[in-house]
């Protein structure tokens, strides 16, 4: 590896550290200013008057500023594919820090994620060479990222305002639907922001563009939008699902988003698009067992519940009568020797 290679998979790492970190630190800080306020899963805000979450929100956005810097040393083939890691830090963070268990499945949803979005990635085309922020724009501005954009915010919209209101204590896709739509837009518009920079670095200045100024403004109302949903996510479900799903759902709007603006699968053959396609599915199944796992732990509950009165015994099991437990869970995951 060169030298760039190594420093950007240096940040790429410190990146997935920070961010990961900054989940477990958010959701602590999170249910700190719950326990005295109005929970931010409820609209509340008293959270922003909790130091532990501005140093949770400190911390991820090191790991954002990392991971920008990252791209500026290695090929994203490099750095992408390590944004997985920070998923099985939060994992590991949460289950040893908030004591948050994942279920079996749920670890393997975790794998099928990982595996999916590392795919998907290593699969991608070359980035195209952009000259100016002009040229960003231009693309931005075809009918077919416009149409892209426009179902976007029409979708956003509706999941604000009428699935939220409904759904948002019971749904983690409603929360993460917002978060990864509006993320995959403000994406875009934070390439656009750090060619500018590059060029104007390199002696192009592109700062006396309005269309820089713009993508900046994208960026600030996508990014406010996506903290805003996230801190109800990481309030109301187990951490250890918000982040593999937002990951996945993120990674893959982001991805598509790419394909439209900066048309990458006009530079590829058959075969690595029909590979994408394959990570796709395999990032689908992944998001739907890290989904039933939110529940699966209710659902084993009732059949302890049914099975705390089989007793084996002779040949075969017999039902056997006995009066209803007082704590039905703790009692049967004793009698089946599960603790």
């Amino acid at each position: 590896m060169s030298s760039d290679n190594i420093k950007g998979l240096i940040l790429a790492l410190s990146s997935s550290i920070f961010i990961g970190s900054s989940f477990i630190v958010k959701k602590k800080g999170l249910k700190k200013a719950g326990a005295s306020g109005v929970r931010a899963g409820f609209g509340g805000y008293s959270y922003l008057y909790e130091p532990l979450w501005w140093v949770g929100m400190i911390t991820m956005v090191v790991g954002e500023i990392a991971n920008f810097a990252a791209y500026a040393f290695a090929p994203a083939i490099l750095v992408t594919p390590l944004g997985a890691l920070s998923i099985i830090i939060s994992a590991a963070l949460a289950h040893i820090i908030l004591r948050e268990r994942l279920h079996i499945f749920g670890i393997l949803g975790c794998i099928l994620c990982v595996v999916g979005s590392t795919t998907i990635v290593l699969h991608a085309p070359a980035e195209r060479e952009i000259e100016s922020v002009i040229e960003v724009w231009n693309l931005a501005t075809e009918p077919a990222f416009l149409l892209y954009a426009a179902l976007v915010i029409t979708a956003v919209f509706i999941l604000i305002f009428h699935y939220i209101p409904q759904y948002g204590q019971t749904h983690i896709m409603v929360y993460i639907g917002v978060c990864s739509l509006v993320g995959s837009l403000s994406v875009m518009s934070v390439k656009a922001i750090g060619i500018a920079l590059k060029l104007t670095l390199s002696g192009m200045n592109q700062l006396i563009y309005p269309q820089t100024w713009a993508f900046t403004l994208i960026v600030i109302v996508c990014v406010l939008t996506q903290m805003n949903y996230l801190n109800m996510a990481l309030d109301t479900f187990n951490t250890a699902v918000v982040s593999p799903i937002y990951y996945v759902m993120f990674t893959s709007l982001t991805i598509l988003a790419s394909v439209i603006m900066f048309k990458d699968w006009d530079r590829q053959n058959p075969t690595q698009i029909v590979t994408e396609m394959c990570g796709f599915v395999t990032i689908l199944a992944g998001t739907f067992l890290l989904h039933k796992t939110k529940d699966l732990g209710d659902g084993m509950l009732h059949f302890l519940k049914i099975f705390f009165f089989l007793r084996g015994g002779g040949g075969g099991a017999k039902w056997k009568k006995m009066p209803q437990p007082k704590k039905p869970l703790d009692d049967a995951k004793q009698y089946f020797g599960l603790d």
